[in-house]
């Protein structure tokens, strides 16, 4: 039974999901990172807010490991790099607190609007300063997103019920969700100079960092309110508070800030500004559907290999994966066996999918052809790590699929450039669930893979298949299948041996030694 330990508190209905699907959980919050150390080892998962730092350290001593699960969006707190080389799924939950942080914004924009923080204080210090404030309506008013992802997204259905216009900047966002959401699409520059609030919902990247810089603050609709839910780093503070300080901004709310948490901070005490203290995803609700999905996430993950959010592997879903998992171990089986043929190290590996191979999800394909390849070389290869370790190795992965079907219904082929030139297998499914090679080297042949193999390259003559039978006889290795494969009759033949035992370097120069053999493998499956 897996087994998972939650880290850091959440929904006591966390653990509750984990025990109903079958998984056993440990609730141990507050420890230091030497005593999570000392006892991650003995679990398959770990589930964490954010208090919990997943260190390479940590990684190193969770021997056992398989995944990570943040309830909650940020993973900050967890070091990818290092999870994606042990081979360590990480997930999050980017949608559960969606909701919750898109209201937050809109409570901000209201509270810049009417300045409700300053009101709320003089009126309860005993001014009653009813002639002070002075607010502004946001009806008809032009509200800016930068970033219309999931949380935009509702940011502006939100907008759009308070009868405002709502323009975005984003470069993945296509005319037709724009023209779904009913927002216009605009360049960075122009939404600066037309929106009267500009509310930011982007992740904090090298392409985003500093996107409201002074130079682009100073670009702003004089009057303009700015409200930021997203990520710290997003905007120049500095110039913010310059730009409250002369007016030209009439108001900043932000939830985030460069270093949290922030006790102190130079915007603290400006007149129109508002700051919360990263209250984004704080509401009950959000908290328990964190918690619920990440449980879920990992559950599945765990017990089924459904992969959800994940963000160092392709998501394959619970219903998904039971169809394409045949798939993953014919892919598997077909990069170990290039590899172990191939022996070299390949600077290109190609994955061609056909039929109906090439309407599934190709991700999960590629990472598990690249696992048994690679497992070859290492033994601490598997699915989350491949692509790392390909590309830390310089290997460059090509992706081809044929939706048309050739002479199976269903075919992937796995072709590496060696310096002896390409080297191809494929294979296909017979009833959609068993693994079968049907070409090795252009040369169509039948096989199983599995178990311990003896690969025979050889002249196609008379009476070799009964001196090879009598070999493996006399050294009393008891074969289990037999798969013969040739190009034209006395041509070049290709052999296929499923054998009960390891083969032997012994045995190996015996079957080199029998006439018209060119090549003779050991194979493990």
């Amino acid at each position: 039974m897996p087994k998972v330990l939650i880290s850091d508190k959440m929904s006591p209905l966390a653990a509750q999901i984990f025990r109903e699907r079958g998984v056993e959980v440990d609730e141990i919050t507050g420890k230091t990172p030497d005593e999570l150390k000392a006892m991650i080892g003995e679990y398959d998962g770990l589930a964490i807010r954010s208090s919990t730092k997943v260190t390479k350290e940590i990684l190193d001593a969770a021997t056992n490991l398989k995944v990570i699960g943040r309830a909650g969006i940020g993973v900050d707190n967890v070091d990818i790099p290092a999870a994606s080389a042990a081979g360590v799924v990480v997930m999050n939950t980017p949608f559960g607190n969606s909701i919750t942080t898109a209201e937050h914004a809109i409570a901000l924009m209201f509270a810049l609007a009417r300045q409700l923080p300053e009101a709320n204080a003089q009126t309860q210090a005993g001014t009653w300063p009813k002639n002070g404030f002075m607010g502004v309506e946001v009806t008809g008013k032009t509200l800016g997103l930068i970033g219309a992802g999931n949380i935009g997204s509702i940011v502006a259905d939100r907008a759009l019920g308070l009868k405002m216009k709502v323009v975005a900047y984003d470069p993945f966002l296509s005319p037709d969700r724009a023209l779904e959401l009913g927002i216009e699409k605009v360049e960075l520059d122009q939404l600066l100079a037309r929106a009267d609030f500009i509310t930011l919902h982007t992740p904090l990247t090298d392409q985003t960092r500093n996107i409201l810089s002074a130079e682009n603050l100073a670009k702003t609709k004089k009057g303009v309110r700015i409200v930021n839910c997203a990520r710290g780093g997003l905007i120049d503070e500095a110039a913010l508070k310059e730009l409250l300080d002369s007016g030209h901004i009439a108001g900043a709310a932000l939830d985030v800030f460069v270093t949290e948490p922030a006790k102190e901070h130079p915007l603290f005490g400006t007149p129109n500004f508002v700051a919360t203290p990263h209250l984004g995803a704080s509401t009950n609700e959000a908290q328990v559907n964190v918690a619920l999905q990440v449980a879920e996430q990992m559950a599945d993950y765990l017990v089924s290999g459904g992969v959800t959010n994940a963000l160092n592997m392709p998501s394959l879903s619970a219903e998904e994966a039971p169809r394409i998992r045949p798939y993953m171990a014919l892919a598997e089986r077909l990069g170990s066996l290039v590899g172990q043929l191939s022996r070299d190290a390949a600077p290109r590996i190609s994955i061609h999918t056909e039929g109906a191979a090439a309407e599934l999800n190709p991700k999960p394909i590629v990472s598990a052809v690249l696992a048994g390849y690679l497992r070859v070389h290492s033994d601490t290869v598997n699915m989350v790590n491949a692509p790392f370790l390909a590309r830390e190795r310089g290997i460059e992965v090509r992706e081809v699929r044929t939706e048309r079907e050739g002479d199976y219904h269903t075919l992937v082929r796995v072709s590496v450039k060696t310096e002896a030139g390409e080297r191809s297998v494929a294979g296909t499914l017979f009833g959609n669930e068993a693994p079968r090679v049907v070409e090795l080297f252009g040369i169509k042949v039948e096989a199983d893979l599995a178990g311990h193999m003896l690969y025979v390259v050889n002249e196609d003559a008379p009476g070799f298949i009964g001196r090879i039978g009598t070999t493996l006889g006399e050294a009393g290795v008891n074969i289990g299948t037999f798969h013969l494969g040739r190009r034209a009759a006395g041509g070049e033949a290709v052999l296929l041996l499923s054998v009960d035992e390891p083969v032997t370097p012994d045995l190996i120069a015996k079957v080199r030694a029998l006439p018209g053999v060119k090549t003779v493998m050991a194979l493990k499956f």
